[in-house]
């Protein structure tokens, strides 16, 4: 017998953040600008990067993937649930709900690859600049993104595995704004124990060593840095500063709700926003918008475009 057909609840109801109307409709306007701002600012960052020639290099590859996998991870579920406060309908089916944890699974564990991969290219151009060229190839940045999301659809079909073999039959209301492990789980008509051992040994414990690995590769970076003070530490420090601030946001609630996933549904939904609709915009802020070069290729692209629209002959009819 199919797994999937031993689930008796077809749908399950999203509670959402909150039941005030007027804190909905709040929520809805913030959330609303946030997933704009997220989507122009990551596809001008990928635009940019495509357009201008001096941006061709291994860590702005790497950066308009970031930004790519940030696009796709503000939109798994941010724009069903600004939907859902116009219409109010907050029911999911069942094959949605697994959809939504599979691409879930799938950006987050392809972005933490990510993080990492950034995080060495950045550790071998500070810590090892003349080996830089040829550790960190064309080729191997290609390897590392097609790594990344190899490792992420791993990770994302062992969580819908998972999910499939659970049998639901009573309870369908997920205390969240959408499907995933750590509150699904918790409908199944089996004992949750040993589910949340499932989760704390495929998703937290994989979470915790890659961070541990991260700021590691951090703190060997920053002593690098002030060991060899010049002229541009500063900035490579501020940036370095940055960047971890970024990689802390995000792993932080990821250790926290797969770590614990037992805890307060409340701690856990507000964890969720951190890094599915706050860490998306900051990406494009802390690695790139703050960037001189960046700045520079997007002033030159929308000086390009504007004097094409100048000479761009009229017609009239």
């Amino acid at each position: 017998m199919d797994l999937a057909n031993k689930s008796t609840v077809c749908e399950f109801v999203l509670l959402g953040l909150s039941n005030s109307w007027k804190l909905q409709m709040f929520l809805f306007m913030v959330f609303s600008v946030f997933y704009v701002a997220t989507m122009v600012g990551n596809s001008l960052i990928v635009i940019t990067v495509i357009a201008d020639s001096h941006l061709h290099s291994p860590m702005y590859f790497l950066l308009a993937n970031l930004s790519i996998i940030d696009m796709s991870l503000a939109s798994f579920a941010t724009p069903k649930m600004i939907i859902d406060y116009l219409t109010g309908h907050r029911t999911i089916f069942f094959d949605g709900c697994i959809t939504q944890i599979f691409f879930l699974h799938l950006f987050t564990g392809t972005e933490i690859i990510l993080l990492m991969a950034m995080s060495f290219d950045r550790y071998i151009a500070i810590c090892k600049p003349l080996r830089y060229a040829s550790i960190i190839s064309p080729q191997v940045c290609v390897a590392l993104v097609v790594a990344s999301w190899v490792v992420g659809v791993m990770h994302s079909m062992s969580q819908v595995i998972f999910a499939l073999t659970l049998p639901f039959c009573g309870p369908n209301e997920v205390d969240s704004f959408f499907c995933d492990l750590p509150v699904v789980f918790q409908l199944a008509c089996v004992d949750t124990y040993v589910l949340g051992l499932f989760m704390i040994s495929t998703s937290g414990i994989i979470a915790l060593s890659c961070f541990i690995l991260l700021f590691n590769s951090y703190v060997i970076v920053l002593v690098t840095i002030k060991k060899h003070s010049s002229k541009g530490s500063s900035k490579v420090l501020s940036t370095c500063t940055a960047h971890f601030i970024v990689v802390f946001m995000f792993f932080g609630p990821c250790i926290f709700i797969y770590m614990w996933p037992l805890s307060s549904f409340l701690i856990d939904k507000v964890l969720s926003v951190f890094y599915t609709i706050f860490t998306p915009i900051l990406n494009p802020v802390t690695y790139t918008l703050r960037n001189q070069e960046v700045k520079t290729a997007m002033r030159k692209l929308k000086n390009k475009l504007l004097n094409s629209n100048k000479t761009m002959p009229l017609y009239y009819f």
